[in-house]
């Protein structure tokens, strides 16, 4: 017996052996930089598979070869010999997870490396700085957080440090300033915090240092003046304390600098004079006082001057003259004041003029335009006199004139009237007078105007149906204007906004025979006579109709109940007659009805009973609730009335107990289970689960799809975060309570003290980064940019307080099946901090602003764009957008390119001003200007 034991533990020893030995010939099988890669590999998250040929071929013995197997994957570079990897590019393969950073000990030889735009997350390895040759380290556009890392220093050869747009916080790095060979230092779009280190200012060979959108605070450190090879500095949209230091006017190689919204004060130094090979200077939207320093004209080589949004005063220096080759001049929201210097209309290159909101006075130079090919124009709200110049369009460039709120007067010339390249026109509240004479045929490509609160007569021109761009038209509050309504005024296939009240029009209302885009109709105050036609059922986007105040007989159309977005309807102080018609009680979204002083009869229909008296007075035969009641109304009607209040009292509180009751016992059951190991939290879209039923719905992984229990599908997110139950909860909540079209919503979240499954909506229709490398039509693309541009504006302005997005880049943006955009990943980037109740500001919401500015940029390129597209000519950036979408000058495609051109200049301004994303969607939807 004791003989049969020892053989059989022998064979299990043997067993044993042979086992562990396959195991290493298997492993020895492939060389150490594949093996290592294919262990990074299974570190990170592939839901697309963009690693999918990093595998071992069947068959195949790699140990039998010379070079090394890994040379032939994606992303991977080699030498030429194939003996030694130098460089590995993994960027925008969609990539999530941790990296260990065990495995870069190995490549010793690497000199390149780039993990960017990919959403990687949690610490950065400090192995990745004992890849001592490395040149370019590019981990911009991901989700890394936490501190960043020490032992930078050690990488000598380092030319490219780029690092934009992650999650980083605590101080910037100072310890970077020692790499010697460092030419590129990104920093921008983290958390960092603290003062720029004085450190920075010791670089030798930099050459462009980017930091902006940060939460940097103190004041520059005047050290930054010693960076005598800086050609490029952005530092702006943080926090910072005093005055811009006078020292950085050393920095003689400098030819952009961007400290804007900065909260900086103090005057602009007068030593930015000595930057003469400045090409672009940013100082917008900051607290600077006193005058604009008269020394920046010596800076002959200034194209981009931004001064706007501060508080400065005085004049515009006389000698900016001598600024030949300035393109850009916007002073817009200041105090200055004075004359208009002459010398500033005779500038040869200068395409944008923006001083509105100023106290200017005086009359324009009639010299503006003339030797220069003017592009925009905008001058409002100043105190200016006189007529528009005569040749402010002799180039034909002029895209947008601004004049609104001044005093100019005369009419219009005959060169503005024929300008074919306006795009928009504001001269509203002036003293222009005589005919309206644009020519309208030869202004293809009008899109908006505005010529209200002026003495205009003679009429709305009957040409303007030939304004086949048109959408947005004003012509109200001209008194003396009279005539009548053109007979085609409303076919015209982009028109969304007519106004024309307090005009003395006269005539019929024309037929609305094509009205497809009209969403706002106002005509009140008027001389209109003859009934409203019925073929006002094909307006069926118009919100707004207002013909108050005119000689309007007839009944009132039933035709109104079937616009089914009809929200304010006024029909008051005219001659109606007849009773309201039943279908108005299907009118579902119809917040504002005025029917007041008319002819109308019968009873007020029960759905807008609830209505102010204001609504239906002055109609002596109209009667029930809230006028008197009807003489016909029996008591029966009387009581079931009271009976029909009553109960809808009674629904009400009945509904206000058991919203009560069940947020009792949605607390009592949250306490109940708080010292369990996971929690859950549901929103609105999924039933309550226990935990461990979401738990067994899906893996481990960092994202996932999961059916829940119910059957529905959602999107898991897994995250590693550092709870404070109070201030993380309610941020969540915040998510979760978050509700639009245009947002993928949080469903739930199931949680224990480190780890958090996050459960999205989910979208199967892919994202916006596949759909770049699609064919997509226009109309497509500009539905999907809109779509993006309302879901910002609802966590911008529609929530309180404002909930930023702090990750949106193409990969975040999915659709729905009727191709509706969603915005994903809302707030994800702020939750995997340690600190989720820190107080987000501006800064965060300006980076929204310029990241939707760059996804425009990549939407029009069909994701070709670079960071170098803004600094291209308009009209060279525009026609190679034309190209790539397939927009050829045809007149099927005049409108496609007037849109397009509408898009780009809503991108720019995203990404050099950051105006709000109200002031963005107003412009993409209507063209109005910020």
């Amino acid at each position: 017996m004791d003989v049969f034991k020892n053989s059989y533990l022998v064979l299990l020893l043997l067993h044993l052996l042979a086992t562990s030995y396959m195991a290493l010939v298997v492993s020895s099988a492939i060389d150490p930089f594949s093996d290592a890669l294919l262990s990074l590999k299974s570190e990170l998250v592939d839901d697309t598979n963009s690693l999918g040929d990093w595998s071992i071929p069947s068959g195949q013995n790699p140990s039998q070869e010379t070079t090394i197997l890994a040379c032939s994957w994606s992303g991977v570079i080699c030498d030429k010999n194939s003996t030694m990897v130098i460089g590995l590019d993994l960027s925008m393969k969609k990539l999530g997870g941790r990296l260990s950073g065990r495995q870069f000990s190995l490549f010793t030889d690497l000199v390149e490396l780039n993990l960017s735009d990919n959403s990687l997350s949690e610490n950065l390895p400090i192995q990745i700085f004992n890849l001592t040759n490395l040149r370019t380290l590019d981990i911009s556009m991901n989700n890394f957080s936490g501190n960043f890392p020490n032992g930078s220093s050690n990488m000598h050869h380092l030319v490219v440090l780029d690092a934009f747009s992650n999650s980083f916080s605590g101080s910037l790095p100072a310890e970077v300033s020692q790499i010697e060979t460092l030419k590129v230092l990104n920093l921008a779009g983290s958390y960092f915090s603290g003062s720029i280190p004085s450190q920075y200012g010791s670089f030798k060979k930099l050459e462009y240092i980017h930091l902006a959108g940060n939460s940097l605070t103190g004041k520059i450190p005047p050290e930054l003046g010693q960076l005598s090879m800086v050609t490029h500095m952005e530092i702006g949209y943080n926090s910072y304390e005093g005055s811009i230091p006078w020292q950085m006017g050393n920095m003689r190689e400098i030819q952009y600098l961007d400290i804007a919204g900065a909260n900086l004060s103090g005057s602009i130094p007068n030593e930015f004079g000595n930057l003469t090979k400045l090409k672009s200077l940013f100082l917008f939207r900051n607290q600077f006082t006193g005058f604009v320093p008269a020394e920046l004209s010596n800076i002959s080589t200034l194209i981009d001057l931004d001064l706007s949004d501060n508080q400065l005063s005085g004049s515009i220096p006389e000698r900016f003259s001598e600024l030949k080759n300035l393109k850009l001049l916007s002073l817009m929201c200041n105090n200055m004041g004075g004359i208009f210097p002459e010398g500033i209309a005779l500038l040869p290159s200068l395409e944008s003029l923006l001083i509105w909101n100023n106290f200017f006075h005086g009359s324009i130079p009639e010299s503006l335009g003339r030797s220069s090919k003017l592009k925009w124009v905008d001058i409002s709200t100043n105190n200016f006199t006189g007529s528009i110049p005569p040749d402010i369009c002799s180039n034909g460039s002029l895209l947008k004139l601004i004049l609104f709120s001044n005093n100019f007067s005369g009419e219009i010339s005959d060169s503005l009237a024929n300008c074919s390249s306006l795009v928009r026109v504001r001269f509203e509240n002036n003293r222009f007078s005589g005919d309206i004479s644009f020519n309208f045929i030869n202004l293809p490509n009008l899109t908006y105007i505005d010529i209200s609160r002026n003495s205009f007569t003679g009429g709305i021109p009957l040409d303007l149906s030939n304004a086949s761009t048109l959408q947005y038209f004003n012509v109200s509050n001209n008194p003396l204007l009279e005539g009548s309504l053109p007979e085609n005024i409303f076919s015209l296939p982009f028109l969304q906004n007519f106004s024309a009240f307090s005009c003395g029009i006269k005539g019929k209302i024309p037929p609305f025979n094509s009205c497809e885009s009209l969403s706002i109709i106002e005509l009140n105050s008027n001389h209109l006579s003859g009934s409203i036609t019925e073929t006002i059922s094909h307006c069926q986007v118009l919100e707004t109709i207002n013909l108050s105040s005119n000689n309007l007989t007839g009944h009132l159309p039933e035709e109104f109940a079937s616009l089914p977005v009809l929200s304010v309807l006024d029909l008051s102080h005219n001659q109606l007659n007849g009773q309201i018609p039943n279908k108005f009680i299907n009118s579902s979204n119809l917040k504002l009805l005025n029917l007041s002083f008319n002819q109308i009869s019968g009873s007020v229909p029960l759905r807008f009973r609830t209505m102010d008296v204001n609504a239906f007075i002055g109609n002596a035969a109209l009667c029930g609730e809230p006028l008197q009641s009807c003489p016909t109304e029996t008591r029966l009607e009387k009581g079931i009335r009271r009976t029909q209040n009553l109960a809808w009292v009674l629904i009400v509180c009945a509904c206000v107990v058991l919203f009560i009751t069940a947020t009792l016992f949605g607390l009592l059951y949250l306490r109940r289970r708080v010292n369990s190991k996971w929690k859950m939290v549901s929103f609105n879209g999924i039933p309550q689960l226990t935990p461990n039923e979401i738990l067994k719905s899906f893996n481990s992984a960092v994202s996932c799809k999961a059916v829940l229990p119910t059957g529905i599908t959602v999107l898991v997110k897994r995250m590693m975060i550092k709870w404070d139950a109070k201030e993380t909860m309610e941020f969540i909540t915040r998510l979760g309570n978050a509700r639009h079209k245009n947002l993928t919503s949080l469903l739930g979240v199931c949680y224990n003290e480190n780890t958090a499954y996050i459960l999205y909506d989910y979208s199967p229709d892919g994202n916006l980064a596949e759909k770049l490398s699609m064919k997509t039509s226009w109309p497509t693309k500009y539905k999907i940019i809109v779509g993006i541009a309302k879901g910002l504006v609802f966590l911008h302005h529609d929530c309180s307080p404002p909930i930023p997005h702090g990750g949106l880049k193409t990969v975040n943006i999915v659709f729905d099946e009727n191709m509706e955009p969603r915005l994903a990943e809302t707030g994800f980037k702020f939750l995997s901090m340690t600190d989720t109740g820190k107080e987000t500001g501006k800064e965060e919401l300006y980076m929204d602003i310029y990241n939707f500015g760059q996804m425009i940029l990549e939407v029009l390129t069909n994701g070709n764009a670079k960071h170098d597209e803004v600094s291209k000519p308009t009209e060279a950036l525009l026609r190679e957008i034309y190209l790539e979408n397939g927009v050829v000058s045809s007149k099927s495609s005049i409108a496609f390119q007037e849109e397009i051109k509408l898009v780009l200049e809503a991108a720019l301004l995203c990404t050099q001003n950051r105006p709000s994303m109200k002031d963005v969607l107003q412009l993409l939807v209507s063209g109005l200007k910020p």
